[in-house]
């Protein structure tokens, strides 16, 4: 009985005043970016976006280890994918300005593809090692001006809610900046909305963040270390999962 109430009230009450809030929150990112507000309104409108649709969603959130982030340093936050809800969580709940690293398919959803390019946020192209290549070196650009930026190693969202192996390219750009990585280990958002469904689910979402992790004292020959340092944030991350995506 309780599923069927939740089913109308996500479809009936939720959808609507997502998509318009959605509506809205773009239109304002776009508006205030234009106008020359990119610090400001490429990150506070989607937090307060962010949070209003895990409420509203009714998917009660518990954060870990914001203390040991340090607003005014730029970093790598690299994070497993769970679900599309990882990026309301984290957007919402990080509690520092970031730009997204995301995948290209975002870039043509109405309103939200136009907002996150106003925003200054990067669209990663799988289609071609060169294409992968610009997107790495947009990234470094976004960095060099100041700004931390947030990035799904594994490419894409899990099937059942395990970590795939995380692929090099945010790596790389933390090691041409020589920033720190970040480790965020997301839990809880698998069961809120699994991959290939449009059902929402309301479920408890965790986001654990760990210590920043110095790069340049990991991977001190380039980038032959690369993937093993991947490997051991991956590591980092899997620590804190909890027991069913292990």
């Amino acid at each position: 009985m309780l599923q069927i109430l939740y089913i109308l009230y996500f479809w009936l009450i939720v959808m609507p005043v997502f998509c318009i809030a959605t509506i809205l929150t773009a239109s304002l990112v776009i508006v205030g970016c234009l106008l020359g507000g990119e610090r400001f309104f490429s990150y506070y409108p989607g937090m307060v976006w962010s949070r209003f649709t895990c409420y509203l969603a009714l998917c009660p959130v518990k954060v870990k280890g914001r203390e040991l982030l340090d607003g005014k340093q730029s970093c790598v936050f690299v994070a497993n994918h769970q679900s599309a809800f990882d990026i309301f969580l984290i957007y919402g709940f990080l509690g520092v300005p970031i730009k997204w690293m995301l995948r290209q398919g975002i870039a043509k959803i109405p309103f939200v593809g136009a907002a996150c390019r106003s925003a200054g946020f990067i669209f990663v192209d799988h289609s071609s090692p060169q294409a992968v290549r610009r997107s790495i070196a947009e990234a470094k650009v976004r960095l060099r001006d100041g700004a931390s930026l947030a990035i799904f190693p594994e490419g894409s969202r899990t099937r059942n809610g395990k970590m795939g192996r995380f692929r090099k390219g945010a790596f790389h750009v933390a090691l041409s900046q020589r920033l720190p990585v970040v480790p965020i280990t997301i839990n809880g958002t698998y069961h809120v909305l699994p991959k290939g469904t449009l059902n929402v689910r309301p479920h408890r979402m965790e986001m654990v963040i760990h210590a920043p992790v110095q790069i340049d004292e990991h991977v001190p020959d380039g980038k032959d270390g690369l993937q093993t340092f991947a490997d051991d944030v991956q590591k980092i991350i899997a620590a804190s999962l909890w027991k069913e995506f292990v």
